[in-house]
């Protein structure tokens, strides 16, 4: 495949281009280049790309915004397909509604559509930035909010057989950022998602640091109410992608936030006081992640392990708003970046015994965690 021969399957083309740089495509602005890169449009051009790959032997990875994804500074010696189909559909059934989204979509454009069309579900999850199709693969989720609760179905194509199917909740393997497309990248391609939200407010807010954010407005917040504290709340943090802003290159939350039993709540709790993490009186902060968890987090964990925010290393460093984003200032490597948030990993895990695990997925490296290598 080169940007003068495109693959030809079935009568359609599919135009590609090589050696085209990842970095302007990616938040962090940091990786290599793709040896063939696709955009596609049409989603029956799927199989011609993938049939391509194949015969060429090939490797395919698919890129949304780039808001989630740290590319090796190697780039990807294969064929990455972004997806650029688009198309919103919504279907009214008395209080509810369905809406269906391309995976190309914005997805914070989708949210907002729904806020003016008084559509709740999906507020909280103002000011994320990516696509659509990226939003069932990490489960995401924000402000006592996830996708997996509003979720309907995802279309999808099976990379291996090239059947596009029809996935309900139960066969998404939802979990706590995580979903059956993470756990196995390479088995399906999101073509679109369906989502099942409530027509009209009240909306209901239960995240604590939203709802004192909320108390100084109204007592009964409308959804517009809400999405303009979300955004708020996530400018405070660097969280939303704006072009003025020193740590605006990064992936957001680099680290998940970890889910604990009570029992290993405990632990951690007698360890940070052990370890003189805890001032006297001072309780290990936590909040409740479902029957008997607890979600502790990292963001604590890795200041109280000698991260401070506004750390940084030549090119990157730990935000100055949060010190759960790992920030790029500029002319640096994805190398750096990794070994960066290597050294948090080993530090949080030496002060306090927790394995953080990675937000992001990791592109062109030679294991899918490079903080482990």
């Amino acid at each position: 495949m080169t940007s003068d021969h495109p693959p030809i399957e079935n009568g359609r083309t599919v135009g590609a281009r090589g050696n085209v740089s990842l970095a302007p495509l990616t938040s962090l602005e940091l990786g290599g280049v793709a040896r063939q890169f696709v955009e596609i449009e049409d989603e029956d051009a799927v199989a011609d790309v993938v049939r391509w790959a194949g015969r060429h032997d090939l490797p395919l990875a698919v890129l949304g915004g780039g808001s989630n994804v740290v590319v090796a500074d190697t780039g990807w010696a294969g064929v990455v397909l972004r997806m650029g189909m688009r198309g919103i559909v919504v279907e009214r059934h008395g209080d509810t509604a369905r809406v269906t989204a391309a995976a190309g979509e914005s997805w914070d454009g989708l949210v907002e559509q729904a806020v003016a069309e008084g559509l709740a579900g999906i507020e909280c999850l103002s000011g994320i930035p990516g696509l659509v199709g990226a939003t069932p693969i990490q489960n995401v989720g924000a402000y006592g909010q996830e996708v997996a609760a509003v979720i309907e179905r995802v279309r999808a194509v099976n990379l291996l057989s090239l059947e596009v199917k029809t996935l309900v909740p139960s066969d998404c393997g939802f979990g706590y950022r995580t979903s059956v497309f993470r756990e196995f990248p390479g088995r399906f391609l999101v073509l679109s998602v369906t989502y099942r939200l409530r027509s009209g407010e009240p909306a209901t807010v239960t995240y604590r640091e939203l709802q004192r954010s909320l108390g100084m407005r109204r007592a009964r917040p409308s959804l517009a109410d809400i999405r303009e504290a979300v955004l708020e709340l996530r400018r405070t943090k660097s969280m939303v992608i704006d072009p003025t802003y020193a740590n605006r290159r990064s992936v957001g939350s680099f680290f998940i936030n970890p889910v604990l039993d009570g029992v290993a709540l405990a632990g951690l709790e007698e360890c940070a006081r052990a370890a003189g993490a805890l001032a006297p009186g001072e309780n290990l902060p936590s909040f409740a992640a479902g029957e008997g968890l607890h979600k502790v987090p990292a963001a604590w964990l890795i200041e109280r392990s000698g991260f401070p925010k506004g750390l940084r290393r030549g090119s990157v460093g730990i935000s100055e708003a949060h010190a759960l984003s790992l920030v790029h200032y500029g002319d640096g490597t994805s190398v750096e970046l990794v070994e960066l948030a290597r050294d948090v990993r080993q530090g949080v895990l030496q002060r306090f015994q927790i394995e953080l695990q990675p937000e992001p997925v990791f592109l062109g490296f030679p294991t899918s965690n490079p903080l482990l290598d």
